[in-house]
């Protein structure tokens, strides 16, 4: 994630952390001061990066699937606007999908994509031990409480996934993929269709035309 500089907020960040960082090391060794110190900068440039959240073209062509130049070039008109027929439509298409994940990267929320397309994935496994793993692999990584990419779903369809992880099968998250692509159509979609990165990828690629 790309960050954005505000000297603003930045000051803000860096006075507020300078002095929690020097309350806690009064009367430290010098080692833990320099360590202290080190943590220091390393916050500042978390924070710095998490205090702003950029919505531009950039964001897109920093994660697309083939060269920036050349995938924009790639990247019709036509292509850009038949995302907003519908969002299936969007997801069918892989520079549709990169756009989105950028977008909602911006929003802090890609885990529902990345849960969805684990799981279109996963529709493909052949192998039976290869699809008991993958779908632990999956339900611990996205649906289990706490999980380190936990998507947005409901305590029954929850537990009803953790029931088919007894017996997994190619169609056991069908139910809580259904509920996250629901919850991604009606809520993220819409606000990246209204978004400057989406925006400007219809300017840039009306422009080559003209």
């Amino acid at each position: 994630m790309d960050c954005i500089h505000n000297p603003e907020h930045s000051s803000l960040i860096n006075s507020s952390l300078t002095s929690s960082f020097s309350d806690h090391l009064v009367g430290k060794d010098p080692q833990a001061m320099r360590t202290g110190q080190r943590q220091n900068k390393g916050m500042r440039t978390r924070l710095g990066c998490l205090s702003h959240k950029s919505d531009s073209c950039s964001d897109f062509t920093a994660i697309l699937p083939d060269k920036p130049n050349r995938a924009l070039k790639r990247l019709s008109t036509e292509e850009a606007t038949r995302w907003a027929d519908s969002f299936d439509v969007l997801l069918s298409h892989k520079y549709g999908v990169a756009a989105f994940r950028a977008f909602l990267k911006t929003e802090f929320s890609e885990e529902n994509l990345e849960f969805w397309l684990a799981c279109e994935e996963f529709k493909k496994t052949r192998s039976t031990t290869k699809l008991v793993s993958k779908a632990h692999r999956i339900f611990e990584e996205f649906v289990d409480v706490q999980a380190p990419r936990e998507v947005n779903i409901d305590f029954q369809t929850r537990e009803e996934t953790r029931k088919n992880m007894q017996e997994p099968s190619l169609t056991c998250f069908d139910q809580a993929q259904g509920k996250v692509h629901s919850l991604m159509e009606k809520d993220s979609y819409p606000r990246f269709l209204r978004s400057k990165m989406y925006l400007d990828l219809l300017t840039q690629s009306q422009r080559r035309l003209s």
